[in-house]
Parts: structure tokens; C-alpha cells; sequence
């Protein structure tokens, strides 16, 4: 019974480490996709200023919680001044590949302890 438990979550870890190769491989669509659209910012990486220009206003959970978090490399760039395409796309993909790195240890991490803690 423990070898089709392991056998589980095996599939399980593969399922989801190829899900994450897959995701990571399609990061730069996040850049492509808005400049050929002419969307201006990424879905869902609007700051308040731009919710505000496009919506009239500022939610009052946006201005609450707006500078709780300061992202390690803002703009996903090490030179936010730099506009080329080409640094833009490798400094997203290697954020892409540090949070899909990041989520595949936690789940490593997780799934061992659920196989652990199952036995």
C-alpha cells in the first residue's frame, strides 16, 4: 500500500512539474501580449495610478494595502530605465524561472511530508 501511495504522488509531482516547465516557458507572453495589443501593463500588474486612470478611482483596499510589498526586482528588471525588448524578456523569464523554481521546492517539500505523514 505505501509503494501506490508513493507511486501517487509521483505522478502527482511529475504532473505539476510539468505544468510549471510549461508556464515558465510561456512567461514572455506576459510582455508580448500587452505591447501588441498597445495594453500598456501586464493583466493584474496594474499600480494604483493605473487602476485609477481606469476606473476613476482607487479602491479602498488598494490604497490600504498599496505599499505593503516591494517586489525584489520591480518590473521584473534589474534597470527599470532599460526598454529593450530583448532585456525585458530575459529578466521575465528568469523571474519566471525563479518563481517556478521556488514553487517546485515548496511542493517537493510539501509532498514529502504528506508521503512522510502518510505512512
Amino acid at each position: 500500500m505505501h509503494s501506490t501511495t508513493e507511486a501517487a504522488m509521483n505522478k502527482l509531482q511529475k504532473k505539476i512539474m510539468i505544468t510549471l516547465v510549461i508556464l515558465t516557458t510561456l512567461t514572455p507572453v506576459g510582455i508580448f501580449l500587452p505591447m501588441f495589443f498597445n495594453a500598456g501593463d501586464a493583466w493584474g500588474e496594474w499600480s494604483a495610478a493605473t487602476i485609477r486612470d481606469v476606473i476613476g478611482y482607487v479602491p479602498d483596499g488598494l490604497k490600504k494595502y498599496t505599499d505593503t510589498w516591494k517586489a525584489p526586482l520591480s518590473d521584473y528588471s534589474l534597470d527599470s530605465g532599460d526598454s529593450s525588448v530583448v532585456h525585458q524578456s530575459g529578466y521575465y523569464i528568469v523571474s519566471g524561472l525563479i518563481g517556478a523554481t521556488l514553487a517546485m521546492i515548496i511542493t517537493i517539500v510539501i509532498s514529502k511530508l504528506i508521503i512522510r505523514d502518510g505512512k
